[in-house]
């Protein structure tokens, strides 16, 4: 097994970078990205700056109508999923049914 890295992380981005600083110049055309908690808070700003990459986004919620109004404002690169981390069986069919389309996260 390879030696871990513990060094410090290096990046350019500190607590005044946004989601859109992180995802500048990033191209995710034809990747689907899966944000867990994307019908708020943080969970709403990635999955907006995911989508301004090009990707397409699928909002894993617990919430479907505030998942809604995300999506509706994100655009049709959103789908949304009615999850529950605690139903192990919806997870695996929501996995099952994106792989099936040949939709794989990023």
């Amino acid at each position: 097994m390879p030696a871990m890295n513990t060094g410090p992380i290096v990046t350019p981005f500190g607590f005044t970078s946004t989601a859109d600083d992180v995802i500048r110049g990033v191209d995710l055309a034809g990747k689907r990205a899966i944000v867990t908690g994307g019908a708020s808070g943080i969970g709403i700003e990635t999955a907006r700056a995911l989508a301004s990459a090009g990707a397409e986004v699928t909002l894993a919620v617990r919430n479907v109508e505030a998942a809604k109004a995300v999506a509706s404002d994100i655009g049709t690169a959103c789908g949304r999923y009615a999850l529950d981390p605690n139903n192990a069986e919806r997870l695996w069919n929501v996995a099952l049914n994106l792989l099936s389309k040949g939709r794989i996260p990023v």
